[in-house]
């Protein structure tokens, strides 16, 4: 890449010029799904509607720019056999970094959303901007170095925060950027921070900026949830059950994410609902208990702290029990078509969260009349479906899949 351009929004990747249309996502989309087997021109000028010449263009530019190779010959009906193309994965990655209250874990994806390197680290959130941000740099250019072979170019951005590294990682040319997803809320249009639930010294804080400033490459920050739901959406990230990751491509499904903190993703339509002001899924601090104990985000009775308290205790099936009525208020609101669990707390106990979850919203369907209707519930495994789904907030819109 040969710096960062900017737009309205942020910074775009130079080396993305192959890949702005919507044409051009569309046929990249096509050739990712088409795997190593590939598709032919012709192929895709019917599944896209646009005309052999214009693909033809398209497909010219993708292969000068290293996007798209040849993967040989198929028999044709008539004249002479086909040349198919595909997808060349290795040509694009993207980091995706989630911050936890008390760790990061950052991994490097191709654009088939295959994990090519992965990094863990112990964080605390209530350390400071500086810190955390020190944290951040060190991680993503170790993980750069160590998965591309780029040490060179990448050498020294973690030891010279201060005055930051001139160019970034802005010179390893297949980077597409960054996607960092962290609790929120947050205002995932600029990138900039709320009050943080149990850390309001980040309120305000320009997060996208300032990693922009010290990696040298485009940045996109969202909500933990958001960007796992994003993943699973599209498929990539995590191993589920009844349903399976991107179950919900097309239809309305719900991710809860159960660790240090409690939040929903939502996906309705096939798409992330983040809300007007992109503060939707604030899940954990719905109150169902008036009067109840008081709650880090300064309400009382909040399904977050009472399903956290739960688990502190040690009564995990009332932990998700409480869960369960959260979920059932979300399903009665939304009418969704499934829930998907996560996070660290879930995945210690993965059956006891499904058939509490389960039970509650069962018993909701049989007082509403609805009970061949139940809504079915599973769990996302892996400790990096965050972390994947934030690497995809640079990779959904390469393959024409809106993330804002």
């Amino acid at each position: 890449m040969g710096g960062v351009s900017r737009t309205k929004n942020g910074p775009v990747g130079a080396n993305l010029f192959a890949v702005r249309s919507h044409n051009t996502a569309l046929v990249l989309d096509l050739l990712r799904g088409a795997g190593a087997a590939g598709i032919s021109r012709l192929e895709l000028a019917e599944r896209t509607g646009l005309t052999p010449q214009a693909v033809s263009k398209i497909t010219a530019r993708l292969r000068e720019a290293g996007f798209a190779a040849e993967a040989g010959r198929r028999a044709s009906t008539g004249g002479k056999p086909r040349t198919v193309l595909r997808l060349v994965p290795e040509a694009g990655h993207a980091v995706g970094v989630h911050l936890d209250r008390d760790e990061l874990r950052a991994v490097l994806v191709d654009l088939d959303g295959a994990v090519v390197g992965e990094r863990s680290a112990a964080l605390d959130l209530g350390d400071g901007a500086e810190a955390v941000l020190e944290v951040v740099a060190g991680e993503v250019a170790g993980l750069v170095g160590e998965a591309l072979g780029v040490a060179d170019a990448v050498g020294g951005l973690s030891g010279g925060l201060a005055g930051g590294l001139p160019g970034g990682l802005s010179g390893v040319g297949s980077l597409l950027g960054v996607g960092v997803a962290l609790p929120g809320p947050l205002d995932h249009v600029r990138g900039v921070l709320h009050r943080v639930t149990g850390f309001p010294e980040w309120d305000g804080f320009p997060l996208r900026d300032a990693l922009v400033e010290r990696l040298g490459v485009p940045v996109v920050v969202d909500k933990d949830t958001n960007a796992a739901a994003l993943g699973l959406s599209v498929g990539v990230c995590g191993e589920a059950g009844d349903g399976g990751p991107g179950a919900g491509e097309g239809g309305s499904f719900a991710y809860l994410h159960l660790g240090t903190g409690l939040g929903a993703g939502l996906v309705i339509g096939g798409d992330v609902h983040r809300g007007a002001r992109t503060g939707a899924g604030e899940f954990g601090h719905q109150v169902v208990q008036l009067d109840g104990p008081a709650c880090e985000c300064g309400d009382r009775g909040c399904v977050e702290v009472l399903c956290l308290g739960a688990v502190a205790r040690g009564e995990l099936r009332e932990a998700a029990r409480v869960l369960g009525v959260g979920a059932g208020n979300l399903v009665g609101l939304l009418d969704i078509d499934l829930v998907l669990l996560g996070g660290r707390t879930v995945a210690g106990a993965p059956e006891v969260f499904v058939e509490g979850v389960s039970e509650v919203l069962a018993s909701r369907a049989r007082r509403e009349g609805v009970g061949a209707g139940v809504v079915p519930v599973g769990v996302v495994g892996g400790e990096r479906v965050v972390a994947e789904g934030a690497a995809q907030l640079l990779l959904a819109p390469v393959f024409g899949r809106a993330v804002s």
